[in-house]
Formats: C-alpha cells, structure tokens, sequence
C-alpha cells in the first residue's frame, strides 16, 4: 500500500472493508447485525434478567497502542460495575497524513484486545480528516451485570481496597512514548519492563473476586489515585482516612517520581482498581485477591470525620509528555 495517497474524508468502500471492517473483535452469537457498509447500526439480543451498562471513553494521552488502550479502559469502566463487556463502537477521526495504514493498525490492535475480553465490535465511524494534527479515538462499550453498585452504598466503617500499584498506567504510558525521560534514572531494561504493564491494565480478573459483595468501584484514570479517590468521596458525601504507609508505589514508579519531580499518586493508574467494601467482607476478600495472584493493599477506611489528604484534580501525566 506504499505509495497511495490518502483523501479527506471516508474511506472508500473497499478500504474501508479491508482496512476497518474485518477487525471485529470476538464473536459473540447475540450479535444479529455487526459491522458493514450501510450498515447503519448493530442489532444485539439482550439477554433477560441483565441489566444495561454502557461506558465511553477517548485515548488523548497515548501513542504507542492506543487500540489496546482504547478497549482497556472502556472494559475497566464496565468492570467497576461489576459488569462483563460485551460489545463495543469504535469512532476513528485520522489526520490524513497518517491515513489508512494507521487506522487498520489501530483496528487490528483493538480486535486483538477484544478478542482477550471476548468483546465483539459492533460499530463506528472513521473518517480521514485535515482539522486535526492528532487522531481522535473514542470507544463506547457495552456490558451486561447483575449488580447494583453506587456510591449511596457506601457506609462509615468500609474499607478501601486497591489492587496493584499507583500509576501504572502513566507508567507504562512514559516508558512507551516518552522513554528519553526515563533513561536517567532507569536502565533499558527496566523501561522495557515499565513499558511491559501495558500487559496489567485490565481489572476485569479483581472485579469479578470483588463485585458480589463491594458497595463502589472505581477506576481511577485521570487524576490518579488521589483523583480518584476525590471522586469516591464526593459521590458518597463521607471521608476517606488513609493509611499512607500501606499506598503500593512501585520501586520504579518511586523512582521516576522523584527524577522527574512529579506526584505518582496524581499519575493516570488505570488498571489499579479501587473498590470500597464492607469492613466485615475485608480480610475475606483479600485473601481471595492473593490467592488469585492479585496484588492488593487494604489502604483506608470510610469515616464521617475528614480527610486526611487534599482532594486533587490535577493529573501529571500531561506535563510530562510535553517535557522537552
């Protein structure tokens, strides 16, 4: 495919087919109507007793395997509901200059990341445009649960669990895009295998272990645990204590933070799942997680005093990615 020239706007029928189209994920027998030209939407069987959970999310932080980031992330946002995701739409708005080669690699890298989820992908759009400088990715996902997790749940006296470690996405993010920023404080060795947790994104094993009985889960994404941990609190209206000693920060991670100057508990940390619980269900549930080779921390407590951290928006990833 050398050499072709790519226009604005859709892409023609047969690169369409050939490059988007045949990335449809895992097969999955409720899906009637899938992906196809003039195809204008998927038609699924719904099965009875279930209940509807959707999700959306963008990729804007990431270069390097943003197809697999892309099905990730919607799949955790499913999962801290306790659900299990089933199908996805995927929208593609590619700068030209990237053209047809980049949309089918980062087709085939979600087809690949749902066929791992058993997710089938039911739709979308893409189109090749000159507005942007940069890709927009955005993935909607919809799962099934039989659940009922809110935050109105949440009761002095709960736990705070959280699975694997602080900043692990943003980690792996820098180790994959930025890895010059690394190189001073980590050997090529050590980037490799930081940029290896892409592997350890999903959540999906922790929520199943943790769903039938947690009252809230999260993903904190954006902002980090502290970010996500202001959320939490907000939504339930109480505090949230922190045993600061038991936070899991990765020695790398450590590391990096304090080469770089930068917070790791304000590190985008999808893939680290926070999920509050009953106190009396606690020990249980961490013994599960470990014997499932699970990492995990219980790390707070939900009060109806106050907090013992600031609430944070920011997010440091961001900053980073534009350092010369």
């Amino acid at each position: 495919m050398s050499g072709i020239v790519d226009r604005v706007g859709k892409l023609p029928p047969d690169v369409l087919q050939q490059s988007v189209l045949r990335w449809t994920g895992a097969p999955r027998p409720e899906v009637r109507v899938g992906p196809g030209l003039g195809e204008d939407a998927a038609v699924i069987d719904w099965p009875a007793g279930r209940r509807l959970v959707v999700t959306s999310d963008p990729i804007v932080g990431a270069s390097n395997g943003a197809g697999r980031y892309l099905v990730q992330v919607n799949a955790n946002d499913i999962a801290c509901k306790g659900g299990d995701p089933a199908f996805l739409v995927v929208t593609l708005i590619v700068p030209v200059k990237l053209g047809r080669n980049w949309a089918s690699e980062v087709m085939e890298q979600v087809d690949q990341a749902c066929r791992e989820l058993n997710v089938a992908v039911v739709g979308g759009h893409t189109e090749l445009t000159d507005r942007y400088d940069w890709p927009v990715i955005v993935g909607t996902m919809i799962g099934t649960t039989e659940w009922d997790l809110q935050a109105g749940r949440i009761r002095p006296g709960d736990r705070l669990i959280i699975t694997k470690h602080l900043g692990l996405e943003g980690m792996a993010i820098l180790a994959s895009d930025r890895p010059d920023l690394l190189k001073p404080s980590m050997t090529s060795e050590e980037i490799a295998q930081t940029a290896d947790w892409r592997g350890r994104l999903s959540v999906l094993p922790e929520s199943k272990i943790l769903r039938s009985r947690a009252h809230f889960m999260h993903d904190p994404t954006e902002g980090g645990f502290l970010g996500g941990l202001t959320e939490i609190s907000r939504l339930g209206g109480l505090a949230v204590h922190l045993d600061w000693d038991a936070l899991p920060l990765h020695p790398l991670t450590r590391r990096a933070a304090d080469a770089l100057g930068f917070d790791p508990l304000k590190l985008i940390s999808s893939g680290a799942l926070l999920a509050v619980v009953p106190e009396n269900d606690a020990a249980e549930l961490m013994g599960e997680l470990k014997r499932s080779g699970i990492e995990a921390a219980l790390v707070g407590e939900v009060t109806e005093g106050t907090n013992n951290w600031e609430p944070s928006a920011d997010e440091e990833l961001w900053g980073l990615l534009v350092r010369a």
